[in-house]
């Protein structure tokens, strides 16, 4: 990318009013789909999921920890991986202190189906104890809203609200819908460079754990396979023959 052009503080000023219109207009398309996203029906869960906590085994509403609504970001991390995925690792990297999500009666949780024993491992690697995460393997959750399928897991944020101990699922997000979670790209984004993802062959190509960005052998987030799958088809994959299956290759 060249070098932005030079100008005087005038001209300067005159660009960047009639850049303002833009943004405000942005601004309010934002909050007309936001309103949209909240105005939608939400569905019952009617099964009892179970998840391994660091403090034993816990449901989806325990999750909630006695807050109205809950947000899981669905982590990639399958059972026979030894690190998490470096995307969703960059997304954890953006989430801030939960204080604030708590003030707005929400809870949030990292969720993988990688066994506790790594999870517990790489969160302390990443630095996220402030970070709730638990494990679904053996579990249904992933399956049953779409965040693994036959080739391996997919990243994702679900919404869940609760009516007392009644748990509906509210709205799950995928793709390049999870780009608004990566502050990153949001302070990038106003910069002169940007991105500066210009000429790779994939965008995320120059994504690394934050704690491997020198090191030569650094793995990167590698293929998107799941890009233009329908993530909302009920899917019927066996979560049983699945896990014998990575059991065997460990």
């Amino acid at each position: 990318m060249s070098f932005p052009q030079i100008v005087s503080r005038e001209e300067w000023t005159t660009a960047r009013e009639r850049l303002l219109e833009e943004e405000k207009a942005l601004t309010r398309a934002r909050d007309q789909l936001s309103a949209a996203r909240r105005a939608m029906p939400v569905v019952p869960v009617e099964k009892e999921y179970v998840f391994a906590s660091p403090t034993g085994e816990v449901t989806l509403l325990e999750l909630f920890q006695g807050r109205r609504q809950l947000l899981v970001r669905h982590f990639m991390f399958a059972p026979n991986a030894e690190e998490g995925c470096v995307g969703c690792s960059m997304q954890a990297d953006n989430v801030g202190d939960l204080s604030h999500m708590h003030a707005r009666d929400t809870s949030f949780v990292m969720i993988a189906r990688a066994p506790l024993e790594k999870i517990e491992k790489f969160k302390a690697r990443m630095g996220w104890a402030h970070i709730p995460w638990v494990s679904s393997y053996g579990s249904d959750f992933n399956y049953d809203f779409n965040v693994t399928m036959e080739k391996g897991e997919l990243p994702a944020v679900s919404s869940f609200i609760r009516e007392g101990e009644k748990i509906f699922h509210a709205s799950s997000v995928f793709d390049r819908g999870g780009e608004v979670f990566i502050n990153t790209y949001n302070y990038l984004d106003v910069t002169p460079l940007g991105r500066q993802e210009e000429g790779l062959a994939h965008p995320w190509d120059w994504w690394r754990h934050h704690d491997r960005y020198d090191a030569e052998q650094a793995a990167n987030p590698g293929e998107n396979w799941w890009t233009g799958l329908n993530k909302f088809q009920v899917r019927h994959d066996s979560p049983a023959e699945q896990q014998s299956t990575e059991t065997a290759t460990q």
